[in-house]
């Protein structure tokens, strides 16, 4: 098949478990694949050339900037944008095919995307895991990726044009496990904290209290989380018990600071 053009954009760090599969997911789709490490000690440089990917090393400047850096090694006038424990579907490839094929390029500046989260056994359908849409497929000069809210963990992807919705999904394997996704919460509970001191926020009672039964409800209820058996019941309930954790956490460093003064 004729390569699109097409950059793949990913950055990584030992990701050896994730990195061939993510790849072959996305075999010669595009023109090239660019990878910016920022110091793997594992085999994740070897498999990077088995695919013939672009592999370059970068001491790590935060998730926005690191992703910044990859955008600007990258050729091509389209970016598939990927991190390495995701996987396009077979669906997914012919629809990024098809954008092409169709002339969506010349419409369009960007793509969303549907995210399917593996987790506990099973995909989530349902719930404030799905659909997860991100645009993913974008215009290189019209994009740039920027913090999310202020955020050092999560960042978005900024579009300056229209963008359609693709149809297919992006398989993530997020989280291997529920061990995972705790350690994964207190790096984000963190991140939270410092958010919100940077933008001079205060602890409130009503929120404390509130969103912790919204993002429940929400969840389990609205979004239909009950349909996926025991993991959306978990889902619904750590969400939850995590929202009122990271408010709690606004609480008692305000606690502290008022101690020491």
């Amino acid at each position: 098949m004729t390569r699109l053009p097409l950059s793949i954009s990913i950055i990584s760090l030992n990701e050896e478990d994730n990195l061939r599969r993510c790849l072959a997911s996305v075999g010669d789709l595009a023109q090239e694949i660019v990878i910016v490490d920022s110091g793997s000690k594992d085999r994740t440089a070897e498999i990077a050339a088995e695919f013939g990917a672009t592999f370059v090393h970068q001491d790590w400047l935060g998730y926005t900037a690191q992703k910044n850096h990859c955008l600007g090694l990258c050729s091509q006038p389209w970016i598939l944008a990927l991190d390495c424990d995701e996987e396009l579907t077979p669906a997914l490839r012919e629809s990024i095919q098809r954008f092409f094929a169709n002339g969506d390029d010349q419409r369009f500046d960007g793509a969303w995307m549907s995210r399917l989260v593996w987790f506990m056994g099973r995909w989530i359908h349902h719930g404030d895991w799905y659909p997860d849409r991100k645009v993913r497929l974008f215009r290189r000069e019209k994009s740039r990726w920027a913090a999310d809210g202020g955020g050092q963990v999560h960042e978005r992807l900024d579009v300056d044009g229209p963008c359609t919705t693709l149809s297919g999904d992006l398989l993530h394997y997020s989280f291997k496990n529920i061990q995972h996704y705790l350690v994964k919460h207190v790096q984000y509970s963190n991140v939270f904290l410092q958010t919100q001191q940077s933008k001079g926020g205060r602890w409130s009672l009503l929120h404390t209290l509130f969103r912790p039964w919204w993002r429940f409800t929400r969840a389990y209820v609205l979004k239909r989380g009950f349909m996926d058996g025991f993991p959306g019941l978990w889902i619904a309930v750590a969400t939850a018990f995590f929202t009122f954790d990271r408010y709690s956490r606004m609480y008692e460093n305000e606690a502290e600071e008022g101690a020491k003064s």
